[in-house]
């Protein structure tokens, strides 16, 4: 048994394909243990570290920080027995499987005729390529069909014209690890890769690739393009300086990891869920008033209490009031859920993420309190796992924190309802049929309306209110 272990990206979440490779926490050479934080890797829902699945000596480490690589592909080789002694032969490395190397496509420099990449001349008139066979070098023939008759005045077949020797004598092409062709002057890369240089004017065989084996990506052509400038015309010369005028001053953002994923499901979304937002105006001094004194008592001393505490238990009373607010729809049914998975939307350094606290209505208002304080915290510092952005319910995003009044939310797939919740300012409010100044917020309900009419969004909305302006009350009168 090979002492070497691959350690392949495993599947990380729900859903998930593929994953960027963030920082590597060990270096070849390294012993390490079993279990051990070797990689961070953001998906499209979070960033996580990887533990090792064995102990030993880091052997090699196949992808870069910054790769994006798919789930499957191996990331790095652990020597299990690195007391044994050096390696006395090669067989003991890991080597690139066959479905890695089929994923690249290897492309043959213009004007050359493309030789055997493995095991030189293929059976049967064909060119080997690496997965299976290419094309037949020789004429195609056809069975004779019944009532043929051979004539003599039928031209010659064709004769299969043999290749130059100096070409049948060129060594096969083997694709070195920076992406450069050898002796064949053929490069590593997939068919867009080759169409974008095509576009771009960009000369494979003069790139050195940063993908996968050495392969050219689509950034490596397109820094190369960034880096070379042809000779316009000069009809083109004034197209060119007007399509390049303020390049200099733009910056270009890959769409990946969470980013990707949220622009992609907010899309889904909106051109599937028919959106309603509501809005409601509501007096918070009491509530404000409330936080005050719960702050102030000594169990409670060491405990975040901000309002969006008193807006996510009026969310979850609220939703055992109206049941069929927190459902799905499922196309031939609506499944009402007796759980709140209650998603709290964090502003993060990679985007907005949505993590959710599994079955929060169960949840004392202390137990919310410190669940709500670990959500955050742990999705600040980049440490949210998929399952905790797994399998949300009923969602609350929190504006007012950015000094916003309130929004119009969109749903998170396969959710019924979003609400908003503004800033709480101070503002004049006639209260007891005075002017006063009064702590006011405005709250923002989106809800799919196959599933929520007006009359039940609107109950839902209200009840919310009624809870933050008299926090004390509603409770006594709900619970």
């Amino acid at each position: 048994m090979s002492r070497i272990k691959t350690f392949n990206l495993p599947d990380l979440g729900e859903g998930l394909t593929e994953g960027e490779i963030l920082s590597w926490l060990v270096k070849v050479g390294d012993v390490i243990e079993l279990n051990q934080p070797i990689v961070e890797v953001e998906t499209a829902k979070a960033a996580v570290e990887i533990p090792a699945k064995w102990a030993g000596r880091v052997q090699t480490i196949h992808h870069p920080e910054g790769a994006t690589i798919e789930v499957g592909t191996p990331i790095i080789a652990i020597d299990t027995d690195p007391d044994a002694g050096p390696l006395e032969s090669t067989d003991d490395l890991p080597t690139p499987s066959a479905a890695s190397l089929a994923a690249v496509e290897v492309a043959p420099a213009e004007g050359m005729v493309e030789p055997g990449l493995i095991g030189g001349p293929a059976p049967g008139g064909r060119t080997a390529v690496l997965v299976g066979y290419g094309p037949r070098t020789t004429a195609a023939k056809r069975r004779p069909r019944k009532g043929d008759v051979p004539t003599q005045a039928a031209a010659p077949a064709a004769p299969v014209v043999a290749p130059a020797p100096a070409v049948a004598a060129a060594p096969a092409t083997v694709p070195t690890q920076n992406g450069r062709a050898t002796a064949g002057g053929a490069v590593l890369a997939k068919p867009p890769v080759r169409k974008l240089a095509r576009d771009l004017g960009v000369d494979l065989t003069a790139l050195t690739g940063s993908g996968p084996l050495g392969s050219i990506t689509r950034e490596d052509v397109q820094r190369a393009a960034a880096g070379v400038a042809a000779e316009p015309t000069p009809v083109a010369a004034a197209v060119t300086t007007a399509a390049s005028f303020g390049a200099d001053r733009e910056q270009r953002i890959p769409v990946k990891g969470v980013r990707k994923l949220t622009a992609e499901n907010m899309s889904r979304s909106a051109f599937t869920a028919p959106h309603v937002t509501e809005f409601l105006t509501v007096d918070m001094t009491r509530a404000m008033k409330a936080l005050d004194r719960l702050r102030g008592r000594r169990e409670w001393r060491d405990v975040r209490v901000s309002p969006l505490l008193l807006v996510a238990k009026a969310v979850l009373l609220a939703v055992k009031r109206h049941p069929m607010v927190n459902s799905t729809w499922a196309g031939d049914e609506i499944v009402v859920k007796e759980y709140v998975n209650l998603g709290i939307a964090a502003a993060t350094e990679r985007g907005l993420i949505v993590p959710n606290i599994k079955d929060a209505g169960r949840l004392t208002l202390r137990e919310l309190a410190d669940a709500m304080t670990e959500l955050v915290q742990t999705a600040k510092a980049g440490r949210t796992s998929p399952a905790d952005m797994s399998g949300g319910t009923l969602t609350i995003t929190n504006v007012g924190v950015f000094g916003v009044d309130t929004g119009t939310p969109i749903l998170p797939p396969g959710e019924s309802a979003i609400l908003a919740f503004g800033a709480v300012r101070e503002m004049p409010w006639v209260h007891k049929g005075k002017v006063r100044p009064r702590q006011v917020t405005t709250l923002g309900l989106s809800f799919d309306h196959r599933i929520i009419d007006g009359e039940l969004g609107s109950k839902f909305l209200r009840d919310i209110g009624d809870f933050l302006a008299d926090p004390e009350a509603a409770l006594l009168a709900w619970t």
